[in-house]
């Protein structure tokens, strides 16, 4: 399952997300979107989950939490 994961710190790294994660289950991939201009996160990224009972969990246990100072935003991703 790919989730969405809005509202992240411009300074969060794809290595913190996916142990943030991995924390709920295993995590396929896990991929921060940049702005190529500035070389900063966009603040947000898709998480690939390969168990939908793992993913289901992240999403309920991680959505509205707080996150390297930011009150991150998690669902499933369309």
């Amino acid at each position: 399952m790919k989730l969405l994961i809005r509202n992240l710190d411009r300074s969060s790294t794809e290595d913190s997300l996916r142990a943030l994660f991995e924390t709920q289950g295993s995590v396929q991939s896990c991929s921060l979107v940049m702005d190529e201009s500035s070389g900063l996160s966009k603040g947000f990224a898709f998480i690939e989950m390969p168990k939908a009972g793992e993913a289901k969990a992240a999403i309920k246990n991680l959505n509205a939490t707080d996150f390297e100072g930011s009150t991150v935003r998690v669902k499933k991703a369309q």
